[in-house]
């Protein structure tokens, strides 16, 4: 392959001057980045597992492979000879990814490194304590059921399990006793994206709050690449899985500035451009490194409407080296919308009902099936105050009740 490491100028969709981008996982958040880099006139093609992701619905081309298989993934990546890789999920072959930007081959996004680290807890969690030397929580790791039961004697109980290869909740548990221990490692390995064997223990923090803050690495006016951070994302958790967010989250200005600390450290050494979703734990003043996505996170939903620019827009632009905008628009919140049924080709209704909340939006992902838990689109909504949008929100989402086709 012989494919430039920078875009350069952009060119024109599905002509030889096109500047193509390629993303690794078409979900949600992968559908909005694509419109995003759609409308500065970028090629994209999507790929992900199943057919008619979102992303494909609002891609130049799709398509479907096991992106675990790096000999595939090398495969299509020679065939469609993209400007830019675009991890969207961990489930990639990773490894793959850095041997080809290693050669030469490619320019992945941020870089093949960070997602590399960041496709497993453990590589990311070991860099950021071990390396960096960032407070976290008390964790251990496990490769077998004797060894989880040892792990959690020592880290105590309550404690949470999750697989070292996993997101937005899938395979986590939370333990309260020795009894538990054997459900969650069964669990783990279930819920894991790519089943490695292999869980992280993690001790319970006494914190305050959890956030997400935003981190955009872009290129400033004098061509090198600057972090800016977008105002702190709240969050509820319910199983690990977000079900609600908010910005801005009131913060002390120590916590703000220790925050900053920790994502400014974690995201330079991961290197690259784009948006980084740095979740942290926080308490008074003190602060928690918790976990870091190399892309835009669930949570940031709610800049759909809080910000001059979301973080869809802030990723494809900073991605393409262009600059960005981080200012807040207006407080808001996000409220997750579930699918309730188990089922292909779903409705909706009261989508209506929903768009009457004062200053609210909805967003429906488009996914081609659905199961109870699977989120399924979200409520958006602005107000005066944290508070209020979050009323709104939350109101907006339980008008919107799936239903049988």
């Amino acid at each position: 392959m012989n494919i430039p490491r920078t875009p350069g100028n952009i060119g024109t969709p599905l002509s030889p001057s096109a500047t193509r981008v390629m993303l690794l996982g078409s979900g949600e958040l992968g559908k909005e980045v694509i419109i995003s880099l759609q409308r500065l006139g970028i090629e994209v093609i999507a790929v992900d597992r199943y057919p008619d992701a979102p992303g494909h619905q609002v891609a130049h081309r799709a398509h479907v492979i096991d992106m675990t298989d790096g000999d595939a993934l090398a495969a299509l990546i020679e065939r469609e000879r993209p400007h830019l890789v675009v991890p969207e999920i961990e489930a990639i072959a990773t490894a793959k990814l850095a041997e080809l930007e290693d050669a030469g081959a490619i320019t992945c996004i941020p870089t093949a490194r960070a997602a590399l680290l960041t496709m497993n807890r453990e590589g990311i969690r070991r860099l950021a304590a071990e390396e960096l030397g960032l407070a976290t929580s008390p964790y251990r790791f496990a490769s077998s059921l004797e060894e989880l039961r040892q792990a959690c004697a020592e880290i105590g109980f309550p404690c949470v399990v999750k697989p070292v290869m996993s997101s937005s909740g899938k395979g986590q548990s939370k333990l309260d006793g020795a009894g538990d221990v054997e459900a969650a490692w069964h669990h783990a390995a279930a819920g894991g994206r790519v089943d490695a064997g292999r869980v992280i223990v993690e001790g319970f923090i006494d914190f305050d709050y959890e956030i997400t803050l935003l981190t955009v690495r872009a290129t400033g006016a004098g061509g090198q690449v600057e972090t800016q951070f977008c105002a702190p994302i709240g969050h509820k958790q319910v199983q690990g899985d977000y079900v609600e967010s908010w910005q801005p989250q009131p913060m002390t200005a120590g916590a703000l500035a220790n925050a900053k600390e920790i994502a400014q450290k974690v995201t330079a050494n991961l290197g690259g451009r784009g948006v980084f979703g740095v979740e942290l734990f926080v308490k008074g003043d003190m602060v928690w490194f918790s976990e870091v996505s190399p892309r835009p996170h669930d949570t940031g939903m709610v800049t759909m409407a809080t910000q001059v620019q979301s973080e869809f827009e802030l990723h494809a632009k900073a991605i393409l080296g262009l600059p960005v905008n981080v200012a807040l628009r207006a407080p808001g919140a996000s409220a997750v919308i579930y699918g309730q049924l188990d089922q292909a080709g779903i409705a909706f209704e009261g989508v209506a009902e929903a768009l009457r909340v004062p200053e609210s939006d909805i967003r429906l992902f488009g996914k081609p099936e659905s199961f109870a838990r699977r989120r399924m689109g979200v409520a958006l909504a602005t107000a005066g105050d944290v508070d209020t949008a979050r009323a709104r929100a939350l109101e907006a989402a339980s008008k919107v009740k799936p239903v049988s086709a």
